[in-house]
């Protein structure tokens, strides 16, 4: 078990280094360069070779990449041109608001999802899955941006019920961050929960089908027994790398969403960062975001090997 656990965490580093790569490469072969956009019209003489001092621009691309690469390793980011500010300050607050966001509809998201997918599953082709399945196919239909602007429609403009638009500091406290999470959060959760619910669905189908929990019915094992002790231990567990999943799939859903409600996490600070040629910032946006994406997959493989004992078997085996 160990040996997996340490191949794992291996293959995490092996994917973060590429993405670095990556990202330093793709930055580097952009026309122009940081300090050209930042100063603009006083891009010349004594303030241009600044600048290139400042952030390492006079010196060789492989030198630059592995100046940047350790800084990063000990957690220094460097310097964002367009906040004046290092990195680290501005990640900050905007990390602090978009785990608000993403935590809250996790533990409305997931829950709702479990509860919608199994209820599908038990009751196939009957009232609750044809309206449970009808919605959640609806929501999974429509984009992310499309369903936040009729939450903003709806609720913020027609029936004045919440804030449509957030309008806060970014370094707002929790409390005065709560009453502006409502509506994106909702935007989140709809989408995620629509897709993990017929995840849940199709793996408790699945399940219901196989060979033992037919055995189980030909004995006469009372049903709800049969559903519990067999039925959603064994459906659920594949559940876990659904949830990994939606969850890195909320890197993508929280970007669209707070541009739209305008709320200050990392999503919207990837945007403004790329409108603003921000580059440092943008090379250490892409790396914690990769770092996200790899962390949770790596804890969802990790738990379903310690949950499956014949995943395990099968991974001592190879």
């Amino acid at each position: 078990m160990l040996f997996l656990i340490i191949k794992r965490i291996l293959l995490g580093f092996i994917t973060l280094f590429i993405v670095s790569l990556i990202t330093f490469v793709g930055t580097e072969v952009l026309p122009g360069d940081a300090c050209t956009t930042y100063l603009e019209r006083e891009a010349y003489g004594a303030a241009l070779e600044a600048c290139y001092k400042r952030l390492g621009l006079d010196i060789p691309a492989y030198e630059r990449y592995l100046s940047w690469a350790y800084n990063v390793i000990q957690g220094d980011f460097g310097y964002s041109l367009s906040g004046q500010m290092p990195i680290n300050e501005v990640l900050g607050p905007r990390i602090k608001n978009s785990m608000v966001l993403a935590s809250a509809a996790i533990i409305i998201g997931i829950p709702l999802a479990l509860i919608l997918g199994i209820i599908t599953a038990l009751w196939r082709d009957k009232l609750p899955d044809i309206t449970i399945s009808t919605i959640t196919i609806f929501a999974m239909t429509i984009p992310e941006f499309i369903s936040a602007t009729l939450l903003i429609l709806i609720v913020a403009i027609w029936l004045q019920w919440l804030p449509g638009i957030v309008i806060v500091p970014t370094d707002v406290t929790f409390f005065e961050l709560l009453p502006n999470i409502i509506l994106p959060v909702i935007a989140i959760a709809m989408i995620m929960t629509a897709h993990m619910a017929r995840m849940v669905r199709s793996s408790v189908i699945q399940v219901m089908a196989s060979d033992y929990v037919q055995m189980a019915i030909l004995k006469g094992v009372p049903y709800w027994k049969m559903v519990f002790k067999h039925v959603l231990p064994n459906a659920l567990l594949p559940a876990i790398n659904v949830v990994a999943l939606t969850i890195a799939w909320l890197l993508g859903g929280v970007v669209v969403t707070e541009v739209v409600f305008n709320y200050p996490g990392l999503g919207r600070l990837v945007i403004e960062s790329i409108s603003n040629r921000d580059l440092p910032t943008v090379q250490a946006l892409a790396i914690i975001l990769a770092s996200i994406y790899v962390s949770i997959n790596l804890i969802a493989d990790l738990l379903t090997l310690t949950l499956n004992p014949r995943l395990k078997s099968l991974q001592i085996r190879k």
